[in-house]
C-alpha cells in the first residue's frame, strides 16, 4: 500500500467513526464527545472514560486505545484487521465503546 492509499483509507475510517458518533448521539442519549486533532480522534464518554483512535502513518496502521488496552490495525484491502489477527476495527470499537458507555453501541455502518 502506498502512503496516499493508506491516507485515503485511514481518513475514511476516521470520518466513519465521527459520523457514527453523530448518529449514535442523535439516536440515543449516549452523549459521546468526539474531538479530532489531525490524525487523532478522541471519544469521550459521559463517565469521563476515553477511546483514542490514532493514525500511525509510518507503519500504515491505525491504533485504538481503550480501557481494555491498545490494538493495532492494518488495512487488508477491504477492512481494517487487527495486526495480531484477533479482530476487525469496527467490531472491536463497538465492543470497547459499549463497555465504556455501559450500553450497546454500534460503529461501522
Amino acid at each position: 500500500m502506498t502512503d496516499p492509499e493508506y491516507m485515503d483509507q485511514a481518513e475514511a475510517l476516521l470520518r466513519q467513526v465521527e459520523s457514527d458518533c453523530d448518529r449514535i448521539n442523535e439516536e440515543t442519549d449516549a452523549d459521546i464527545d468526539s474531538q479530532r486533532v489531525g490524525g487523532m480522534l478522541t471519544l469521550v464518554f459521559r463517565n469521563g472514560s476515553q477511546i483514542v483512535v490514532n493514525l500511525q502513518k509510518p507503519l500504515h496502521e491505525v491504533w485504538l486505545a481503550a480501557r481494555a488496552g491498545g490494538f493495532h490495525y492494518r488495512f487488508d484491502g477491504g477492512r481494517w484487521v487487527d495486526a495480531r489477527g484477533r479482530g476487525e476495527f469496527f467490531r472491536d470499537l463497538s465492543r470497547q465503546a459499549s463497555e465504556q458507555a455501559g450500553r450497546p453501541l454500534e460503529f461501522g455502518g
